[in-house]
């Protein structure tokens, strides 16, 4: 669904990386995962090293982790990169406020010069925007120009010269005339942009400067903006440690590294076991050092763990608060922001800033814990310090060392707990929600550390077992290449949702549309997403299903087709798209449900609902044959009338019920709307028919497009349309395949790999399902969009179209899903 700014140019991002590019079957992700447990708490290395980069949370926006290790006085860095120090020259907003003259009218002259007068122009203060709780200046016009005066008294002082710019959308910045900057497209939080020497040479002493021209193409808008020198890091260099492998499994990603003299195995595990929810619920990751000599002597070794405070922030300009505890099992560092605006925003790209973050250590691991500013943090390591030289401020770094004492050819384990305490959750039709762990509010999250320290070996044992029977059930259902697309998927699929209980107390497992439009709860978002809860824990799928069941019941929603989402996350409150969906999202509820009751073996949840599940086939019974003009999720390329696949869903969705009523007992009812859908079947072969294939839409037979919706009539064994469909339009996407996998339809290059994996899934032979995966499998491991899996990317180049971190890779699980029902 084409729900933001869907800017080709977006994927151009990824190409900044493609000399960096390591040999493809080097590669296992295009990021790797580390701390997975919901839309806020998600940090990723975007680079096949982890010493390459600095980790990020899956916005982009920095959520530093920093590892060094010790090893009798050499030091090495294993994670991260250390934070580069700048000194400001001309501050942007977030050190101290600015006037600017702006116009929003396009003005006459080289409004770019220097010595342009800017007189009949406003006079605002930065930052400008569209958002009145955030800005200064409010901006809601197409496009505007923005001129600020600035003096700098000795630019031959000045080591390397940035630009710092936050902006949304398409931008061209000029100092004193001369274009330093432009981009198409926007920034989440503030980039440092090098600038030339001839660029450095355009800033004069005295009187400069800076003029701007900003865009907006779709959503926000907005723009600070100001000019720091990049510091010469006198720091005592550190050496690299040599990354020699890493893996990733369901729960785990784990690099092994020499370290000088001793080897370091590095354990990230988010142990999201979906038949423990207490345990799937508790936002605790361990991050496991496990050391031991690899020339035969001992060694003096100590590791270093730094986590920026800015994993608890919005912005990085909000100041926060730390402080340093104990209990009698743990030592323990936390960190919040000072304001504490608990569920106060509502937005796609957001990082929380209410609630505390924490870092605890056990005790009988004798680490040492202090806090720091960020840029202080690897050198209070380097030099001994472990003294607390901050409580309050902003970015700044909770450091614990892990000593290890002498260490020989026998490895030693020890390990670190980070967690996020939300305090409140999601806002759910105006009720604010506890975490899932919390829903009684008399739990404390040091209950959470301790047991989490309690069952460290216990937890690590489970997720070992569970990573090897994920991958043996995919290996076995799809090879090997699938296998290592599932194991991608399962962590990020988790972590883009929140479990809580509602006020009703109905349990609600809530995904968020990163970056597709920050929808909580999209019905189209569950449905892809839809067979990996089905396998391993179906309550989670009537958890993405209940809200949407309560909107309607409830009479908040008036309408006889299902929503389209319950608000914008973390405010469940209404939908807010603003568009419905009808024949999709009616389909997408009927089909999971009846879903939900093929894994359960029973149809009690649908009985639960039937009066709103009776509604809503009844409108596809009479719109779903052929769909008039409505928005449906593949209409990247714009709306469609008369959309095949559309119309397979809602045939498949009033079988699905005819099977619900037939399980209940109802037998006329199942009799009567098997017979609609009987019906619907030859009629729409008749007006799908283009030949060789099926069409995208019925009345231009010159079209094609992916019936993906067709797999459920193979995984709930509906058996409504003839194995001819499937053979023909399998043997027909074989030939219209590119590099990275089929077309989404004729329109267009892109695709999505969601429904690719269905596509797939219904393919007659094993041979022409790994044919269609393979391309999937090769997207992903060289795309050179270096972001958590992205689903909408052009399948000849493979760069991603918009879209990142969604839940809906949970969709690769289809063909497991079909195996596991097939097998019952």
């Amino acid at each position: 669904m084409n729900k933001t700014k869907t800017l080709t140019f977006l994927g151009l991002l990824g190409c900044m990386f493609a000399g960096g590019l390591l040999k493809a079957q080097d590669r296992k992700a295009p990021a790797y995962p580390l701390i997975t447990h919901n839309t806020y708490f998600s940090i990723w290395s975007n680079t096949d090293k982890l010493n390459e980069s600095s980790t990020q949370h899956w916005t982009g926006a920095e959520h530093s982790l920093l590892g060094l290790i010790n090893v009798d006085g050499n030091i090495y860095r294993f994670l991260g990169k250390e934070a580069t120090n700048y000194k400001t020259i001309v501050p942007a907003s977030d050190e101290k406020g600015f006037q600017v003259n702006y116009t929003e009218t396009e003005p006459q002259g080289d409004w770019k010069a220097e010595n342009y007068n800017a007189a009949s122009w406003q006079t605002g203060a930065a930052p400008i925007g569209d958002d009145a709780k955030t800005v200064k200046t409010l901006w809601k016009s197409h496009d505007i120009w923005v001129r600020r005066t600035f003096n700098v008294a000795n630019p031959k002082s000045i080591n390397e010269l940035f630009l710092k710019i936050n902006h949304d959308d398409n931008i061209e910045v000029f100092l004193n005339g001369k274009k330093i900057y432009t981009k198409e497209g926007w920034t989440n939080t503030f980039q440092y942009v090098a600038l030339s020497n001839s660029d450095k040479n355009a800033l004069k002493a005295g009187s400069n400067v800076i003029a701007i021209h900003l865009i907006n193409t779709a959503g926000g808008r907005y723009l600070d903006f100001g000019l720091v020198d990049k510091l010469k890091d006198n720091a005592e260099k550190v050496q690299m440690a040599k990354q020699k492998s890493v893996d990733i499994n369901a729960t785990q990603t784990i690099y092994n590294f020499t370290c000088g003299k001793v080897d370091l195995k590095l354990t990230f595990t988010s142990p999201l076991l979906m038949n423990d929810l207490g345990l799937f619920a508790r936002p605790v990751s361990y991050v496991s050092y496990q050391v031991k000599a690899n020339d035969g002597k001992t060694h003096q070794v100590k590791a270093y763990l730094s986590a920026s405070t800015n994993i608890a922030v919005y912005r990085p300009s909000q100041e926060v608060t730390t402080s340093k505890y104990s209990t009698p099992k743990l030592s323990i560092l936390k960190a919040g922001t000072v304001e504490q605006p608990v569920l106060q925003k509502a937005s796609d790209d957001m990082r929380i800033d209410w609630g505390y973050f924490y870092v605890a250590a056990p005790k009988n691991s004798n680490a040492i814990q202090f806090v720091t500013a960020e840029k202080d943090a690897a050198d209070a390591f380097r030099n001994g310090n472990a003294a607390s030289t901050a409580k309050q401020g902003k970015m700044l770094a909770l450091n614990t060392i892990i000593p290890f004492g002498a260490v020989g050819k026998a490895a030693v384990e020890k390990y670190v707990e980070l967690a996020y305490d939300e305090i409140y959750s999601v806002q759910y039709f105006n009720q604010n929600l506890r975490p899932w762990w919390n829903t009684s509010g008399k739990e404390t999250i040091e209950g959470q550390l301790t047991a989490a320290a309690n069952e460290y070996k216990t937890v690590i044992a489970k997720c070992e077992a569970f990573n090897k029977s994920v991958y043996a059930d995919a290996l076995k259902s799809g090879g090997k290449e699938y296998a290592d697309l599932c194991v991608l998927a399962y962590r990020q699929s988790i972590a883009a949702h929140t479990l809580v209980k509602s006020q009703h107390g109905e349990l609600l497992w809530l995904s968020k549309e990163n970056n597709s439009g920050g929808f909580i709860n999209t019905v189209d978002v569950t449905y892809p997403s839809a067979p990996l809860y089905l396998i391993y824990n179906p309550q989670l799928l009537q958890g993405m299903l209940n809200g949407i069941f309560y909107f309607s019941e409830s009479g908040k929603y008036p309408h006889p087709w299902a929503a389209h989402d319950l608000g914008t996350y973390p405010l469940a409150n209404g939908q807010t798209y603003g568009e419905p969906m009808p024949v999709e999202e009616s389909g997408n509820m009927i089909i999971l449900t009846a879903a939900i009751a093929k894994a359960q073996g029973n149809a009690d949840y649908a009985k639960a609902h039937w009066k709103t599940l009776t509604t809503w086939v009844d409108y596809l019974t009479k719109e779903g044959l052929d769909p008039k003009t409505q928005l449906c999720t593949d209409d990247f390329a714009g709306h469609l009338a008369r959309n095949a696949n559309l119309s397979v869903k809602a045939i498949v969705g009033i079988a699905c019920y005819a099977q619900m009523a037939q399980t209940l007992g109802y037998s006329d009812v199942a009799k009567k709307y098997r017979e609609i859908a009987e019906s619907m079947v030859p009629k729409w072969m008749e007006m799908a028919d283009a030949g060789d294939h099926y069409a995208l839409t019925f009345d231009n037979k010159n079209t094609w497009s992916q019936k993906y919706n067709l797999v459920w009539d193979k995984v709930l064994d509906l058996n409504l349309f003839p194995q001819k469909i499937y053979d023909t339009e399998t043997k027909y996407y074989l030939t219209k395949q590119n590099r990275y996998g089929i077309p989404l339809d004729s329109r267009k290059a892109y695709t999505k790999n969601d429904w690719i994996l269905w596509t797939a899934t219904f393919a007659p032979t094993r041979e022409e399902f790994e044919a269609l995966v393979h391309p999937v499998y090769k997207h992903a491991i060289e795309t050179e969009s270096r972001v958590p899996l992205n689903d909408f990317y052009d399948s000849n180049t493979g760069i991603r179209d918009n879209f990142k971190a969604r839940s809906v890779v949970g969709g690769f699980y289809m063909k497991m899903l079909a195996d596991k029902l097939k097998a019952k």
